[in-house]
């Protein structure tokens, strides 16, 4: 029995594995209660296209989530496209994340406290729960810029090709699931900058060539998102406002989602970077932390693009639970190394592990009046998307031969067609009213509204109408063109619906 058991007690004593438990539950628990908003519909609609129309699309629009969309594929073909299955890469990532947190703050602060602590942290704050759950690109980016992290540091040991080698597939893979994710080498930097510096070994002179050979083998395979996104910023990152130094101050409570959650993370972190031991490798955590963030903001103030936006900067979180990590450990040596001189010096690791989980409570008691906000139906959404509910009315009250209009053109950014369809059942399916070409054809995310409303009416006799906002008259929210084409003939609407971001009506020709 004994050789059986031996791998599984090696399992449990890993310092990665309960981490990466504990994000797991937090990330599933009730994943699949948020309705989808419009970008996890913008991820069904791409991921669930033959490849090839996917590869058209991204010419176009959206390269720079090109390589998410891929995987989503490969993983929407074998698991489908339900709220679940969309989310459930996510939530992996995110446990990944949690793992190389650990493994990260091992190398950095040398103790199990500071490790398992870590990554413990990284599951507390509300926004790393909340794109667990998201069906987007940033959980992926963060497992990913984690690991990078953690290769980069096994590299600083021993630079050899072998250890530089995952640390340039993590960053390539970061770096094509989100541009934004390279900005993290102002912190790499810094942080290679102090390994030199506290080594001052002749032998490490070859890391000033090294790791910037390294980044750039992992820049090779973006270029070509770097191309195609570069056309496409302005479409798909114009309403990003300029950031203002008052934003640039306060960032670190939209990043954790809780401004409670966000400064109990810096007072953790305060012992490591106070007390003596490991005071640099905290000082390489914090700028790691933070250079990214001040160098996306600056890009953001003098460039005409603005990035500056939390969800985007996600990546920075693993290591302000590194740092933190490594405060909750460096408080627990102290503490023990007190208890050890006084009069009972075996009660040292006790009262010292109590100091450590008291610590992690803090932070994890304040995010909890955080945690329901971001799991209830129409968290993602803001209850301003209801693309859900629209379909099931329009199921419930459907005939065979009904049409529907949507908002398109300059309003296809609120994804209402697709968003619509994604929830109507496999068995309605209503005629295309105003659509000039289907999302397919015409390789976008949307299909395309008709420049003559008359000539893509259809013969149907009833439309389901759906305009954005809450309104009592919707073909008043209507393009002029359309509205009287419809209040010619069908007249007004039969039934009005607001449902909160967006109203739906019926219209029919027979009343």
């Amino acid at each position: 029995m004994r050789p059986a058991v031996r791998p599984v007690g090696r399992l449990l004593g890993q310092v990665w594995l309960w981490p990466a438990l504990v994000m797991l539950a937090v990330g599933a628990y009730r994943l699949g209660t948020p309705d989808l908003w419009r970008d996890e519909i913008a991820t069904s609609t791409v991921a669930t296209r033959s490849l090839g129309d996917m590869l058209r699309l991204l010419q176009h629009i959206d390269a720079s989530n090109g390589a998410y969309y891929l995987l989503m594929h490969g993983w929407t073909a074998v698991f489908g496209d339900s709220a679940v299955a969309l989310r459930i890469p996510s939530v992996l990532a995110m446990a990944g994340a949690a793992a190389f947190v650990a493994l990260t703050a091992r190398r950095l602060f040398g103790g199990r406290v500071a490790a398992i602590g870590a990554g413990l942290l990284f599951a507390v704050p509300p926004l790393v729960s909340r794109y667990a759950q998201e069906a987007r690109s940033y959980a992926l980016v963060t497992c990913a810029i984690a690991a990078a992290t953690y290769f980069l540091l096994r590299a600083l040991e021993r630079p050899t090709w072998r250890r530089w080698a995952p640390y340039c597939a993590a960053m390539a893979l970061a770096g094509a699931g989100h541009l934004v994710s390279f900005s993290t080498v102002a912190g790499q930097a810094a942080l290679v900058g102090l390994h030199l510096w506290r080594t001052r070994e002749a032998t490490d002179r070859r890391l000033l060539w090294q790791y910037p050979l390294a980044v750039v083998v992992a820049a090779l395979p973006v270029l070509p998102v770097v191309l195609l996104g570069s056309r496409q910023s302005d479409r798909q990152l114009g309403w990003i406002a300029t950031p203002s130094l008052r934003g640039l101050a306060r960032f670190g409570e939209s990043l954790f989602g809780s401004h409670l959650v966000f400064y109990a993370f810096v007072l953790l972190a305060v012992p490591a970077l106070a007390l003596p031991g490991r005071r640099l490798q905290a000082w390489q955590a914090l700028l790691l932390a933070e250079l990214p963030v001040v160098s996306v903001w600056l890009v953001s103030r003098l460039g005409e693009t603005s990035y500056f936006i939390d969800r985007y900067l996600l990546f920075t979180v693993p290591a302000w639970a590194v740092l933190a990590g490594g405060g909750v450990g460096a408080a627990y040596g102290a503490v023990a190394a007190l208890v050890r001189r006084g009069p009972a010096p075996r009660r040292a690791v006790a009262v010292a592990g109590v100091v450590a989980a008291g610590m992690l409570a803090v932070p994890a008691v304040a995010a909890l009046p955080r945690q329901p906000a971001i799991r209830y139906v129409g968290s993602h959404t803001g209850s301003e998307e209801p693309f859900r509910v629209a379909a099931r009315t329009i199921a419930v009250g459907y005939h065979s031969g009904d049409g529907m209009a949507a908002p398109l053109g300059n309003q296809s950014w609120a994804m209402v067609w697709p968003g619509v369809s994604h929830y109507l059942p496999s068995d309605v399916h209503p005629y295309p009213v105003f659509v000039a070409q289907s999302a397919d054809d015409a390789e976008d995310l949307s299909p395309v509204a008709c420049t003559k409303p008359e000539d893509c009416l259809g013969s149907v006799s009833r439309i389901w109408l759906l305009v954005l906002g809450d309104t009592a008259d919707p073909l008043g929210a209507m393009p002029t063109d359309q509205a009287q084409l419809l209040r010619t003939q069908y007249g007004d609407p039969d039934q009005v619906t607001p449902l909160g971001g967006f109203t739906l009506a019926l219209l029919d020709r027979d009343t």
